[in-house]
């Protein structure tokens, strides 16, 4: 059984989408502009956006490379087609390699698939200031506390709806919303390089990262505590929370010293 309080679906959904409506509102925005890669965090922020402000106020972008799984680039169209949003397909190969070509750097996974997710932001944010629109983020509370995201990749946004749900949250949302059963079956993926997944990647399944986050941010606990109440190796505690410490500064503003003055 979960530690996590179990989510208010219906309420939680009328809040994000008054969230949303309100922020295009306020800031005098035309619409919103989203990333769609497939996934159930892009997914569920669509369709958040388009019972928002309406389909015809939000723009989809596909932006797949190579080692983007052929289901995941199937998926981003299925849902710009079934909720009728204008879309766009664009494969940013071409721009990554000229990157590299110019660099000519060693290969390195990490700095690339950064690099990828970067190119991509890059492309969303030219949309969105050639349209007058917002960026929709689509990070989840649990990547965002452990900074699983490109800083000033899909990191970047202007609005970030889902921000405050747990994966787990997201997984709850998106069936309440209905959300293609596929979707929300397949394993959680970045495709920044081949055979990734994210639970491989952070080192353990979302249902215990989030119990983990949950006892440790909301609940002050010890990661003693937190090992005893979970029947977990402290070790695994550890590691979250290095994740934690490692990472902060991605979801700030960069730092500055302070001047002195005579």
């Amino acid at each position: 059984m979960s530690e996590i309080p179990k989510l208010n679906c219906e309420k939680t959904k009328d809040n994000l989408v008054e969230f949303i409506k309100s922020k295009v509102s306020e800031t005098k925005s035309k619409g919103i502009v989203i990333g769609l890669s497939g996934g159930i965090d892009s997914t569920l922020a669509a369709y958040l956006a388009c019972e928002a402000i309406g389909k015809e106020n939000v723009f989809g972008i596909s932006l797949p490379s190579t080692t983007t799984p052929t289901e995941d680039k199937i998926h981003s169209i299925e849902v710009a087609q079934r909720l009728g949003i204008k879309y766009k397909e664009i494969a940013i190969d071409s721009v990554l390699n000229e990157y590299l070509s110019v660099t000519q750097l060693d290969n390195d996974n990490l700095a690339i698939g950064n690099l990828k997710a970067r190119i991509r932001m890059s492309i969303i944010y030219y949309y969105a200031n050639h349209k007058n629109c917002l960026v929709c983020g689509t990070g989840n509370k649990s990547e965002i506390l452990i900074g699983y995201f490109t800083k000033h990749g899909d990191g970047a946004c202007d609005i970030e709806p889902i921000g405050d749900l747990y994966k787990t949250d997201v997984f709850k949302l998106s069936e309440f919303m209905n959300v293609q059963k596929e979707i929300i079956e397949k394993p959680p993926r970045a495709g920044l390089w081949d055979n990734q997944t994210d639970e491989k990647e952070i080192g353990m399944s979302y249902d215990l990262l989030d119990q983990i986050l949950y006892l440790y941010a909301e609940k002050d606990m010890k990661n003693t505590e937190i090992a005893e109440k979970l029947n977990i190796s402290v070790d695994d505690i550890d590691m979250i929370i290095n994740k934690i410490t490692r990472n902060e500064h991605k979801s700030k503003v960069p730092e500055s010293p302070k001047k002195i003055i005579l």
